[in-house]
């Protein structure tokens, strides 16, 4: 790179969990530069969740941390081309772009529900993925044999 790596920004913790992952996930959740709208929206969704809820030791955030480690993928492919054909290679995931895949699919997913609201659409799709289930998980679960499919040609890896 011509450049230095720029420097990741520290972010502030949400006011009502005080979690930056909150924060975090609050961000790419927001359209338009709308951050209020987006906290509205994951509380809300937190609070259905907090409702729908059957394990009653957990509580609603710790829950929706669970559903985002089962949504994360430990291995990807990407695409190489090696000698005029293109290979899919399989490799390890950098802990931080775990934590961002895994965001986006829940977010993503989410939208694609078909509930009257994103706070009911986000709280279904996480207690969905909480109990390892739902269109997030399946993403993963996908990648994941893409990946073991594609382990002989883990030797090309830049």
């Amino acid at each position: 790179m011509r450049k230095r790596q720029a420097k990741k920004r520290p972010l502030l913790p949400d006011p009502r969990f005080n979690d930056q992952l909150v924060t975090r996930f609050v961000n790419m959740m927001m359209w338009d530069g709308k951050k209020s709208v987006a906290f509205k929206v994951f509380y809300d969704a937190i609070d259905i969740v907090d409702q729908k809820k059957t394990d009653e030791e957990k509580t609603a955030l710790e829950i929706w941390k669970d559903a985002l480690s089962n949504v994360m993928p430990h291995v990807e492919v990407r695409s190489r081309r090696v000698g005029g054909a293109t290979f899919q290679i399989p490799s390890q995931i950098r802990p931080d772009r775990k934590i961002s895949i895994a965001m986006k699919w829940l977010i993503s997913y989410s939208r694609k529900r078909n509930e009257k609201s994103m706070a009911q659409r986000l709280a279904s799709e996480v207690l969905a993925a909480a109990k390892e289930e739902g269109a997030a998980v399946k993403k993963r679960v996908d990648t994941h044999k893409m990946a073991e499919a594609n382990k002989a040609f883990s030797h090309f890896r830049f």
